[in-house]
């Protein structure tokens, strides 16, 4: 986009340019009108004459056009006429259109939406809701084995989020960012209420995720993560909204949910990338232990339309540290911050090992299809039997409608030692979903699970006599809205 100043000194060199050249053919009609006055010219050469004449004045009036439009395009910021190309700004030259020298060493400051201290902070906000049957009719309403729907025959809250995201952008020269997830409701009990992960766990229950990010400019990008964020072992994640199920499963309710430390990613193409985690353990926003998990992993995209992610995780899982923040015990703690603790001599201090594997594959544009496969072992000491969990889920999803889809999933977690569920036993579900989309961010979910097992665990309605199977029936509503596009 030209100024109008230099179109201004457009017009004065094209008007001289044009004079220029009228000023033969005006010669040539004088010299004409002369030799006539002498010697008849012939016909032929008069019509030469105004036939030239006539195409300069074409080009007069298309070139008047031409700058007409670039005196109007400077002044309403509009592009070049069709066809034509962008007009090149050298750095330095007088312009009023200060968005041409955008990101360029010394431009002025942008005077676009994201300026300022919240400049490209997304705002987000989603609401989680259910009501859901359980038929066995529980003692206290409880289903076992859920990550989220926790409770049954009462209308719950699962879930409120608010996210706030400012999201580097390297190819824009801004090369950090930052992220925080605020939640609360019955699953932010799950993640983050467990005592035996999380000592002083009601410093923290409410911060999901906050981490800060800095892209290091090493070849393609290198990704640098540093606080808190979920984990991304599992194929299944925190909002419901970005999951084909309204439950979650075994495995996402057995695996991490978040870790505390750095994380670092880096793509070699569009097709392959590699991550490494260094945390203080599964579920710890403050270690427990001093031992510092590490995790490995990479993803593959084959094609457009298969995905293939692998984990593996290294930990040590047992607190060499206990705190009673319910009280001060006999005798002189220490404290942390007012809350007592004392060590626990001769702590545990086995490992875990976690191998998890997921592969996604859009079958075609309204079927999808995955799975997912995990092996974890774990021991109390280097030299204890160990503890096994492995098997694994296979996911479907078929959009009947533009606003109408029905997903299925079924799984197997074999629980040898208890690790998962403190009874060893074989568990399955299968579960079948069938979701309207009421609006562009508004869900509605139906769901049928059938929980069961090898050996009597599901409560029911007599407190001490226990099922095999536990069977629930429910409908989710799902609201989110914000400027944070795709899954969250």
């Amino acid at each position: 986009m030209i100024c109008s100043c230099c179109a201004r000194r457009h017009v004065i060199v094209i008007s001289a340019i044009a004079a220029f050249l009228l000023a033969p053919g005006i010669t040539v009609c004088v010299r004409a009108q002369d030799s006539n006055s002498g010697a008849e010219a012939s016909a032929e050469n008069i019509t030469d004459l105004k036939r030239e004449a006539a195409d300069l004045r074409a080009l007069l009036d298309k070139l008047q056009k031409r700058i007409d439009h670039i005196e109007t395009s400077s002044l309403k910021g509009q592009p070049n006429l069709p066809g034509e190309p962008p007009v090149q700004v050298t750095p330095g030259e007088p312009s009023l259109a200060k968005e041409s020298l955008a990101g360029q060493p010394g431009a002025p400051p942008s005077t676009s939406p994201d300026a300022g201290l919240l400049g490209g902070t997304t705002v987000n906000l989603l609401l989680d809701t259910y009501y859901e049957n359980n038929f066995n009719d529980p003692i206290g309403r409880a289903n076992l084995l859920r990550a989220y729907d926790v409770t049954s025959n009462t209308f719950a809250l699962n879930q409120a989020a608010l996210v706030l995201e400012n999201a580097p952008k390297p190819e824009e020269g801004k090369r950090w960012g930052a992220r925080v997830d605020l939640q609360w409701g019955q699953a932010t009990q799950t993640l983050q209420g467990n005592p035996a992960n999380e000592p002083r766990s009601d410093i923290y229950r409410a911060l999901f995720q906050a981490y800060g990010t800095y892209v290091a400019p090493v070849g393609r990008g290198l990704t640098i993560d540093f606080g808190k964020w979920a984990s991304s072992l599992g194929m299944e994640n925190n909002y419901t909204k970005d999951q084909m199920n309204y439950s979650r499963s075994y495995w996402f309710d057995y695996l991490p949910f978040y870790h505390m430390g750095v994380r670092v990613n880096y793509n070699f193409s569009d097709q392959f990338g590699v991550h490494y985690w260094i945390t203080n353990g599964t579920q710890q926003t403050e270690d427990f232990n001093g031992f510092k998990d590490q995790g490995f992993g990479f993803v593959w995209q084959a094609n457009k339309a298969v995905n293939w992610s692998f984990n593996y995780y290294l930990g040590q899982e047992h607190p060499d540290v206990v705190f009673y923040p319910a009280g001060t015990p006999p005798g002189n703690l220490p404290t942390l911050q007012g809350v007592p603790f004392n060590t626990i001599p001769g702590a545990p201090t086995g490992k875990l090992h976690i191998f998890d594997s997921y592969v996604s594959w859009q079958a075609s544009p309204l079927l999808t299809l995955a799975m997912e496969a995990d092996w974890v072992i774990e021991r109390d000491y280097s030299n204890s039997a160990p503890a096994h969990t492995d098997g694994g889920a296979v996911y479907a999803r078929y959009q009947l409608k533009p606003k109408l889809a029905m997903a299925a999933r079924a799984e197997y977690l074999s629980d040898r030692g208890g690790l998962f569920s403190g009874t060893t036993q074989a568990l399955k579900e299968t579960t079948f979903t069938l979701e309207y989309k009421l609006a562009e961010a508004f869900l509605l979910r139906w769901e049928w699970r059938r929980d069961f097992s090898n050996q009597p665990y599901f409560y029911t309605s007599t407190q001490g006599l226990l099922k095999r199977d536990q069977n629930t029936a429910g409908v989710g509503l799902v609201w989110w809205f914000g400027g944070k596009t795709g899954p969250w």
